[in-house]
């Protein structure tokens, strides 16, 4: 069965899959959680083999981290899974109910979105933390895995997908696409497929958006920045930006540019200096940083650029609206903070930066589904439409209206017959 027909069959199991009681849900990721530690060694073995072969095929290092699944990222998705069990369920909430008129009664009701398909890049762990947050919520899912972890996602899928179905959950409830091709023809399954979210290159989802009627969300870059204010702590401040660079120096919410206050410029960077080359990170300024320390230098290409590596650029500006200004024209709008004792200077930052998540004194490595409470996420929407920042369950709902009447028809309120008294119940 081609993946054109296999989707339009798991559209028809959507509506099973959407109607499953929360304890067959819930019953699924538990039996899930077991099987994972159940077969630890076949997938520890499989990611083995992925990680050898992409040593022999000169993976990038920062590819090779998000390649590893390991027992301690084992134990986290095993942990995230049961976190996620313990959420509210995220169906049948009743969001709204208004009388229309006497016997005439609206409710909207939440409800799963229907057949996601996510693609994502070489991370074994995530084909674990999207099945289960697809589950939880109702959602049928297509998964579509980074090459580099062909063996990984392989074995973890098989895992998953036994144990849910041998836990109740409709046959259709999960698709793994393995061939080259499958990509190009999933964006062509419009008629059975009703979200997608790519995780990739800026390069790779534009041609995702480009080539397909499906809906998308998703974020490409993570263009992150911080900014160093006049009134911070020293101490601190570089605690959080050696934090948020080098603490997993390839996830999407690392910081790679760094704005500093002019007034605090040769206080704040002989300190860095010296902890990012404690940390090996390379550090690349405009000329006025080059006049306070030692770096490469910062082209204009550098504040544009996501490196997943252990480099970050930095630039001397003079104040919270230049920062602002630079952030908003050439942050990927995923995370930026502030780091500063100023609360007016903080809350101008947070009000008029325009991402998915502003911080205050803290990392941007706290942008993530999991530290938010989520149990996890399927990725981080840059977006602005239906769901922002880390997506777990929330983001993966939507809502369907219920009308309940008693003969009730639109003439008799066109012609002046009956009337409207709209009344929240």
């Amino acid at each position: 069965m081609d993946m054109k027909a296999q989707a339009a069959q798991m559209k028809l199991d959507s509506s099973k899959m959407a109607n499953q009681p929360v304890e067959v849900r819930n019953g699924a990721l538990k039996a899930i959680a077991e099987a994972l530690v159940l077969h630890k060694e076949q997938i520890l073995n499989a990611n083995r083999e992925d990680m050898e072969n992409a040593k022999e095929l000169l993976i990038p290092e920062p590819v090779l981290k998000r390649l590893k699944f390991d027992e301690a990222k084992l134990s986290d998705v095993v942990t995230g899974i049961h976190d996620l069990i313990n959420l509210p369920d995220p169906l049948f909430k009743v969001q709204m109910a208004r009388e229309l008129d006497e016997g005439l009664h609206l409710y909207r009701e939440s409800c799963p979105i229907g057949v996601i398909g996510v693609i994502f890049e070489a991370r074994p762990d995530a084909m674990v933390q999207i099945s289960a947050l697809c589950i939880k919520s109702g959602n049928c899912a297509i998964l579509k895995g980074g090459s580099e972890a062909m063996k990984s996602n392989k074995i973890l899928f098989t895992i998953i997908y036994e144990a849910a179905v041998e836990a109740g959950l409709p046959a259709g409830c999960l698709l793994q696409a393995e061939a080259r091709d499958d990509i190009s023809k999933l964006l062509d399954c419009h008629e059975s497929v009703d979200l997608l979210i790519p995780r990739g290159s800026n390069a790779f989802v534009q041609y995702i958006m480009d080539n397909t009627k499906i809906p998308v969300m998703g974020h490409a870059e993570g263009i992150c920045h911080i900014y160093a204010d006049a009134d911070l702590d020293i101490e601190k401040a570089v605690k959080i930006i050696v934090d948020s660079k080098t603490q997993y120096v390839a996830a999407c919410n690392t910081v790679e540019t760094l704005l500093i206050n002019r007034e605090v410029a040769d206080r704040l960077l002989p300190s860095l200096s010296e902890a990012f080359k404690e940390n090996k990170v390379l550090l690349r300024g405009t000329r006025e940083v080059q006049d306070i320390v030692a770096c490469d230098v910062a082209t204009p290409e550098d504040f544009d650029t996501e490196y997943s590596d252990y480099i970050i650029s930095a630039k001397i500006v003079d104040s919270v609206e230049e920062a602002i200004e630079h952030i908003n024209r050439h942050s990927s709008h995923h995370t930026d903070s502030i780091l500063t004792n100023n609360k007016e200077n903080a809350e101008k930052f947070m009000q008029y930066v325009d991402s998915a998540g502003v911080y205050w004194n803290c990392s941007t490595r706290f942008s993530d589904g999991y530290r938010y409470g989520f149990g996890a996420e399927v990725g981080i929407s840059t977006g602005k439409l239906h769901a922002r920042g880390p997506v777990g369950l929330e983001g993966l709902v939507t809502y369907k209206y219920k009308l309940i009447g008693d003969g009730h028809i639109v003439a008799d309120y066109a012609e002046g017959r009956s009337r409207f008294h709209f009344k929240d119940l």
